[in-house]
């Protein structure tokens, strides 16, 4: 049996991504730019202070070996007197520690001398090496220690800043957020609807509001012009169809008629029921769903549902088709006549032209719920996926309104219409809505 237009697309569908908010990507994007300027800034200070302490350490040592040069060359009785930080080894006098005896002329910071950090600076002169060593052990530490402080007020600031970049980020967001929300909540179904934006509202949103509201009047006019148009319409054919078919009972009446003719005056009543069945149809589509309870009937489906099989059991004349009706349980519903008709009729019809043989079986349970189970045609996966791709499109397999229009009645009704597969063949479920 084939597929209502809205299940075809269900079944081929990937599943939806999940959609980050706005406001999650704007927050994603500062915070990884705050983080990533603060590293940049950490980074940039730890290499501007090993470069400044550098400099600080080559003025200072520069400034005591000259100071002993000239101190020795003016004076060759001068002895160096080594304090508590400071030191010198002459190669001539004190040879130096191991560690520093491998040194290179030069500025050398972060030199480990037994487990005690020095900052040593080399030079050749006259035919001697001299090595003037500062005691930095301390220092390194204040400094581990200083670090250790500005790491957490860097970190402290890092988070005070994301806060308050949330809750500015959320600010000014919000506008917008509260705008999808009520677009969001527009229903096709209503008239009259309008997004409203405050007088605060900047002037990006004034104009998506604009906008939205221009549509949404634009899309009332024409829901408007369709309804007149299928009423008017719907209404001026009733008058010829109910001649063509009144013209047919009459003829009908004749019992002399030949048995050729006979049967294309059935065939011209049973196509003029049909067409009845389709204006109303357009008729309640063109009405609003809150208006139709002043014009629905109640409707009694145990009597009404025997009715409809019997209207159907000629189509199954060329077939090796058998329908089936369960015990029905007392059941009445608030609706239009012809179109419950229409429905279940359309339904059936259905079942019956994409089946070869078997069984149709027709139940109806105690909560208004037909249910119509067909043998099938034992096609192929490939062929029904054909069938439901013809039907999504807007194809029509068979005769009577077709399932598009009876899935536009179920929504309009608030009916709900579903297809399930069945062991051979195809299991439609119609749930109406019970009278109180």
């Amino acid at each position: 049996m084939a597929t209502p237009p809205d299940r075809a697309p269900a079944l081929a569908a990937a599943p939806l991504r999940a959609r980050s908010s706005l406001r999650q990507r704007i927050l994603l994007g500062l915070f990884g730019y705050t983080a990533l300027l603060s590293i940049a800034v950490v980074v940039q200070g730890f290499f501007v202070n090993e470069h400044a302490e550098h400099l600080v350490w080559t003025s200072l040592m520069n400034t005591e070996m000259d100071y002993f040069i000239e101190r020795s060359r003016g004076d060759p009785d001068y002895r160096w007197s080594d304090t508590q930080a400071l030191s010198l080894y002459d190669s001539a006098t004190r040879p130096p520690p191991r560690e520093l005896a491998t040194l290179a002329p030069g500025v050398h910071d972060e030199v480990v001398v037994a487990g005690v950090e020095y900052v040593t600076l080399v030079r050749d002169v006259d035919g001697r090496r001299l090595i003037l060593a500062l005691d930095i052990d301390d220092m390194e530490h204040r400094e581990f220690d200083l670090a250790l402080t500005i790491a957490a007020s860097a970190i402290t600031t890092l988070l005070l800043l994301c806060a308050v970049i949330g809750w500015g980020v959320h600010r000014l967001v919000r506008p917008l957020t509260n705008m999808a929300q009520r677009i969001g909540g527009l229903r096709p179904d209503r008239s009259g609807q309008r997004v409203d934006v405050p007088d605060s509202a900047s002037s990006e949103l004034v104009v998506i509001a604009d906008a939205v509201n221009d549509y949404l009047q634009r899309n009332d006019h024409y829901v408007e012009r369709e309804r007149a148009f299928i009423d008017s319409a719907s209404h001026e054919l009733r008058t010829p169809i109910s001649v063509i078919a009144g013209a047919a009972e009459i003829a009908l009446d004749h019992n002399e008629l030949p048995a050729g003719t006979r049967h294309q005056l059935n065939r011209i009543r049973r196509t003029s029921r049909d067409v009845e069945q389709l204006i109303s149809l357009l008729l309640v589509l063109a009405k609003d769903p809150k208006r139709l309870s002043a014009n629905s009937d109640r409707v009694a489906l145990d009597h009404l549902l025997p009715e409809i099989v019997e209207d159907h059991r000629h189509l199954t004349r060329d077939k090796d088709l058998t329908l089936a009706i369960a015990p029905l349980p007392p059941c009445e519903i608030l609706a239009p006549l012809p179109i419950v008709q229409a429905a279940i009729g359309n339904l059936l019809r259905n079942a019956i032209e994409n089946s070869d043989r078997g069984e149709i079986a027709i139940r109806l349970l105690g909560d208004a719920t037909v249910v119509i189970e067909d043998p099938g045609h034992g096609m192929t996966p490939e062929e029904i996926s054909a069938i439901y791709a013809r039907v999504a499109r807007g194809g029509r397999e068979g005769g009577g309104i077709g399932l598009d229009l009876i899935s536009r009645l179920c929504e309009h009704l608030g009916w709900s219409l579903r297809f399930d597969k069945a062991e051979r063949g195809t299991r439609t479920t119609l749930a109406l809505k019970a009278s109180a």
